[in-house]
């Protein structure tokens, strides 16, 4: 009977303090450091490749072979010392030649290979303070003014939201006014409209229901109203959108939206983006969950505006 590793991050043996995904079946070309790995990483390394693969040490050499090898190492230059010397004292050779000059100081110093300059953390996507990155899924988006991305969450996903904090008005923690995040679909969907319809209540649910400590950070939800259920355009792709109004038992209550489409990556299973903001905030207008829903893009590539479902927008 045979185990398959699940799919996550584990250590690429071929370029330490990286990790690279697994996706259950092989190795994908997803990478980060490790010093960002996943809380909960599994514990056993998959089968792969060899070239991502454990190294295998060399031998541990045997007892008394260092001495021997010292000792040809040592023989080998005297013998190379006394030929150098018997070359410099007897001169020309019996034919009146003499070896050819070794180089000199006027001569041109050797010039090592031109190399391509490493790019810095800045040269990517991932350094650009103005756009949040999700390697997994092979897509970012834009991040807008007077917000930031998020170094940890409580489930690992690739996030920002807004710079500035508050109390919660239903528990004694802090909010964010405004939070968007990203993430693969369960395991099993790949239809965008059923994987939308399904992920909302959860996004409802961590915004404005109960927090990862089990507090109503906002009272509660009491009910929610449908603003939006329909198809549209993301990163060239048709996904689909919907979009609820919610309404707490303390505080404004809020606008969240899940919004999926197929990764252009992997399998193609759906990517899910959350969205969620407090209600009547006019820094937060509804309007802006639209530009940033037109913000994603595949990584790689800046220009993306339509495709697949162009026609078809929020």
């Amino acid at each position: 009977m045979s185990f398959a590793t699940p799919p996550g991050w584990y250590p690429d043996a071929g370029t330490p303090g990286t990790d690279r995904w697994w996706d259950g079946t092989a190795w994908t070309a997803h990478t980060r450091p490790s010093a960002a790995a996943a809380p909960h990483e599994p514990v056993h390394q998959p089968y792969a490749p060899q070239a991502f693969g454990p190294p295998v040490p060399p031998p541990a050499p045997r007892s008394g072979s260092r001495t021997r090898v010292l000792a040809i190492t040592l023989s080998g230059l005297l013998v190379l010392g006394a030929a150098v010397t018997a070359a410099v004292l007897l001169g020309p050779d019996d034919s009146g030649t003499r070896a050819a000059p070794g180089p000199t100081a006027s001569d041109p110093a050797p010039t090592a290979p031109a190399t391509s300059p490493t790019p810095s953390p800045e040269d990517s996507p991932d350094g650009d303070p103005g756009v949040l990155v999700d390697q997994l899924n092979g897509i970012t988006l834009e991040v807008p003014d007077g917000w930031e991305k998020a170094d940890n969450t409580s489930d690992d996903a690739p996030t920002i939201r807004t710079a500035v904090s508050y109390d919660c008005p239903g528990a004694s923690s802090f909010c964010y006014r405004g939070t968007v995040s990203t993430r693969s679909a369960r395991a099993g969907q790949s239809d965008p409209k059923a994987s939308a319809e399904a992920d909302i209540t959860t996004a409802a649910d961590k915004a404005y229901g109960e927090d990862v400590l089990g507090q109503s950070t906002h009272g509660g939800i009491t009910s929610h109203q449908v603003l939006k259920a329909q198809p549209v355009a993301v990163a060239g792709r048709t996904g689909y959108l919907v979009r609820w109004r919610v309404v707490t038992g303390k505080g404004p209550g809020g606008v969240v939206q899940s919004v999926a489409f197929p990764s252009t990556v992997g399998t193609e299973t759906p990517v899910i983006v959350r969205l969620a903001f407090d209600a009547d905030r006019p820094e937060l207008p509804v309007s802006l969950m639209d530009t940033i829903t037109r913000s994603i893009r595949p990584i790689g590539d800046s220009a993306t505006s339509g495709g697949v479902g162009a026609s078809i927008g929020p």
